[in-house]
């Protein structure tokens, strides 16, 4: 059991002991911090807050705290009910309200749950605004209304449906071409909103939907990281029904899988090589992904004739350096698609109907297209550490030993070598440097990783 504070919120496993785990009393401090955050940002008298959640099983529950907690300080809320992450986000611009929370532990497991911040942009928050949150929390330093100044609360639906509307709009997102094509799709959702999301885009686009999966009841029927392991049941339904592709998302539907018609992985860290390969055949411009993600969006970047830069592992990271670049499209190797075009947060169902517009458009299989893509090989391991070791002299050295090879380090060290990479970041939680790594083979990938796990005991 665990309650993991940070400053991208707040999240834990659900019962068990106060400051141990996510309980009420955690859900209803953190909460507080928040509106009392947002207040002393805001010099405007009423303030608003939409709040949507995925469908686990604790969700009604932690959402009901939250609401009345800000009620309670005299912010007004808008509850969006069963939601994803990107429509949260959405919902917030749309609305222009002064900021938003999803309910969800992402790719948790069942009894996680979790409050993700937005800004009044539907935007995460950055490190500086989740410091005070902390701090507020920590001291408890919380001001509620009198009762005539309470906050008003109130629920609205349609959201998901205004989303799909905003998906739609894209100039790029090709409806006629989707339609034309006559897809048929099998969609994973484990058991969360997903299941209502994406069904409805595809529906929206003529493609023909066979469900695993889809019922909103917080059930999760498989561990709902979209990893290959836990996929042997779409990619068994993807073969049986023909299908051309299938389509998986985590629980709050920013981490978009694809399996090919054989149902082999198209690969997690190839949905954004795919869509920004589709982007940039379109529109000239330049890219971004977090320093742990594939080369492979590099590569593709420079085919088209763009620029690409990597940022700080973490959404705020990729969206901050993707506006200093004015990047056109950019995101994470987990599956996660940020297209400015429609908003800056990782969204499922821009990436699904991106990935449509590109399939449609090349006339050509799912397979067949992941063939085109470079092929790189990714390895992750980690090394523990004992306590009193210091892992940032640990890595000062290594990026000393490694000194020729200019290592970036905004992040850990990331060293580039001609054919491979790897990347060395110590853990906000735990005494372990995370060793990725990644190469044109396993082997090599995996052989990298042992290499450098020498090098560090070495050091030691």
């Amino acid at each position: 059991m665990a309650l993991i504070k940070s400053i991208s919120g707040i999240r834990g496993t659900i019962g068990g002991v106060v400051n141990e785990n996510l309980t009420p009393v955690n859900a209803v401090k953190f909460a507080a911090a928040y509106g009392m955050w947002l207040k002393s940002e805001n010099s405007n008298q009423s303030l608003t807050v939409i709040i949507g959640r995925d469908a686990r099983i604790s969700g009604e529950m932690i959402s009901n705290l939250v609401s009345n907690t800000l009620t309670g300080l005299g912010i007004n809320v808008v509850d969006i009910g069963l939601s994803t992450t990107p429509t949260v986000e959405i919902a917030v611009t749309l609305d222009k309200v002064d900021g938003g929370i999803i309910i969800t532990a992402s790719h948790n497991p069942k009894q996680w749950n979790a409050l993700k911040l937005l800004n009044h942009k539907g935007e995460f928050l950055n490190a500086e605004a989740g410091e005070k949150i902390l701090k507020i929390a920590e001291d408890e330093n919380f001001h509620f209304a009198e009762v005539d100044d309470l906050g008003k609360y109130e629920k609205k639906e349609g959201y998901i449906e205004k989303h799909i509307d905003e998906v739609l709009k894209l100039d790029l997102v090709d409806v006629e071409a989707i339609k034309k094509a006559n897809f048929k799709v099998v969609v994973d959702a484990v058991n969360s909103t997903g299941g209502i999301a994406i069904p409805s885009l595809l529906e929206k686009l003529g493609v023909e939907c066979v469900k695993l999966y889809c019922e909103p009841n917080g059930h999760f029927p498989h561990n709902p990281e979209p990893l290959k392991e836990h996929l042997t049941d779409i990619s068994e339904l993807v073969v049986a029904e023909k299908a051309d592709f299938g389509i998986v998302v985590d629980p709050d539907v920013d981490r978009l899988a694809i399996i090919c018609e054989d149902g082999s992985m198209f690969g997690e860290e190839y949905t954004l090589v795919a869509c920004a390969d589709y982007v940039l055949g379109k529109t000239k411009g330049d890219t971004i992904s977090n320093l742990s993600s594939s080369r492979a969006l590099r590569d593709i970047t420079l085919k088209h004739g763009g620029k690409y830069q990597a940022s700080a592992v973490g959404e705020v990271n990729v969206v901050e350096l993707m506006k200093t670049t004015k990047a056109i499209i950019g995101g994470e190797g987990n599956g996660g698609i940020i297209y400015p075009a429609s908003h800056y947060g990782r969204d499922s169902l821009v990436g699904t109907a991106l990935f449509l517009s590109h399939l449609a458009h090349q006339k050509i299989s799912c397979k067949t297209l992941r063939k085109s893509y470079p092929d790189y090989y990714m390895s992750k391991s980690k090394i523990e550490l004992t306590p009193e070791i210091n892992v940032d002299e640990v890595l000062e050295k290594i990026t000393q030993k490694f000194k020729d090879e200019k290592p970036n380090c905004i992040d850990g060290v990331k060293i580039d070598f001609e054919e491979e990479w790897v990347h060395l970041r110590k853990s906000n939680t735990e005494p372990i440097i995370r060793i990725y790594t990644e190469s044109k083979s396993q082997k090599n990938a995996d052989e990298l990783a042992e290499k450098f796990i020498s090098v560090i005991e070495n050091l030691l």
